[in-house]
Formats: structure tokens, sequence, C-alpha cells
């Protein structure tokens, strides 16, 4: 969704920063999906998730990964992001409680991450 002011990339001339938020399965574990987000500088919403998904096809070829069709983009407040800068942003409604909210769609065990 385009930045809530109304300053989108569609005027012209204008260039924006998109993130967008792709995701893809991995071959041989069919359980392992990826969500990828990627940046870029482009004229328009649409641009940039052209952009991205013709990224993730490229990007699932080389880590024998089929891109699954869904993008999520986000416009960036600022001109040139820096420290702290809100690269994505996604709102959802639910009436889960504070823990099971987080255990359902964040922190369900099964993430391949670090913890320091």
């Amino acid at each position: 969704m385009p930045f809530p002011s109304g300053r989108d990339g569609r005027h012209h001339g204008y260039m924006a920063w998109y993130s967008v938020r792709c995701v893809l399965r991995h071959h041989g574990d069919e359980r392992l999906f990826e969500e990828r987000i990627t940046l870029w500088n482009a004229s328009s919403f649409d641009e940039a998730i052209r952009r991205a998904e013709a990224d993730a096809a490229e990007y699932g070829g080389l880590v024998n990964a089929d891109y699954l069709g869904l993008a999520q983009g986000f416009e960036l407040a600022e001109d040139s992001p820096g420290d702290g800068a809100e690269v994505f942003s996604l709102m959802r409604e639910s009436d889960l409680a504070v823990g099971a909210y987080l255990d359902t769609f964040f922190d369900t065990g099964t993430e391949r991450q670090q913890h320091s």
C-alpha cells in the first residue's frame, strides 16, 4: 500500500524507496519456506512489485526454491533510508492474546534463526 500521505511514485520523475516481501518454498525440504524482503528504488509501487517478483524468481533458481506468487510491498517515508528507517510494515487484526499471537505468526518454534 502506498505511503499514507499520498506521496507515491506515480508522479512524473519521482523515485521512491519500496520494500517488498516475497515468499518462496525450497525444494528438497517441502516444509521449508523463506520470506525475503528486498529494497527497490522505483517510480511506482507496481514497478517495485514487478522488479521484486522477477528478483524472487531469479533468486529461487539460485537457491533451488520456487517463488510462490505472494508479494507484499511498503513505500518508505524517507527519500534516502538510513539508520532506524522503517522498511516494512504489515498490520493485521486478531482476537488472539499477545503470547498466542506471537506464537502463531512469528515464533512457532519452526523458524531457522539464531538466538543471542
